[in-house]
């Protein structure tokens, strides 16, 4: 799945499809889950800040100045409570500046549909660039909500982080914002009838947490 504007990018990188793998064992306990997951959020976020501005400054060396850049941008770091929490300490590592706003949603068993519980995203002086982290894309709903919400914000570059999406998921949200970037680890097949990526990686919540019963 491609798009011809280039807002979907999916990695190709053999880290990325190394740790994909032991992400999807069944037999990754959750400790290891959590390592294989940092792994590929350092990598989504080395792609993510690719592009950020940079404005020039002056920097004293012990033994001379020197003209350096440095970044220029806000940057909001935007994870999707739950799972999103699991892709965020190498983003905050890379950008120890950024602010951190939470977004909670559930998806409605029942519906599919995204449920919002929870929301710390203020109305007034939008950033210059938001980083959306949400490790599962099935239908999309989450994301969508997500994305939305920054751009009634304000916020002009949104940003959308994933470790996994399904094409149907991606298409939904491209469809819905014409400002949205994506960048996903990997492009799943397909969502079954209950509406989960296959051959996907199971619940990422779940498993980052150790909450699978």
């Amino acid at each position: 799945m491609a798009t011809t504007d280039g807002r979907l990018m999916e990695l190709q990188h053999p880290l990325a499809q190394h740790f994909l793998g032991l992400l999807r064992h069944r037999e990754t306990r959750p400790a290891d889950f959590r390592r294989h997951a940092e792994v590929l959020a350092t990598l989504l976020a080395v792609e993510a800040t690719r592009n950020l501005p940079l404005r020039p400054v002056v920097v004293p060396t012990p033994m001379e100045t020197m003209a350096c850049r440095e970044l220029a941008a806000r940057i909001v770091l935007v994870p999707v409570l739950r799972a999103g929490l699991g892709l965020l300490d190498p983003f905050t590592r890379l950008l120890p500046d950024a602010e951190i706003r939470h977004l909670g949603v559930y998806r409605d068993e029942s519906t599919g549909r995204p449920v919002s519980y929870y929301q710390r995203v203020p109305t007034t002086n939008p950033p210059d660039v938001a980083i959306v982290l949400d490790p599962m894309l099935a239908t999309g709903g989450s994301a969508i909500h997500a994305v939305e919400t920054l751009q009634n914000w304000g916020v002009p570059n949104i940003l959308l982080l994933t470790l996994i999406a399904a094409p149907e998921g991606l298409q939904d949200v491209l469809n819905r914002s014409s400002v949205v970037r994506i960048i996903t680890a990997v492009i799943d097949r397909e969502l079954n009838g209950q509406r989960y990526i296959l051959p996907g990686l199971g619940d990422a919540g779940d498993r980052l947490f150790n909450t699978l019963e």
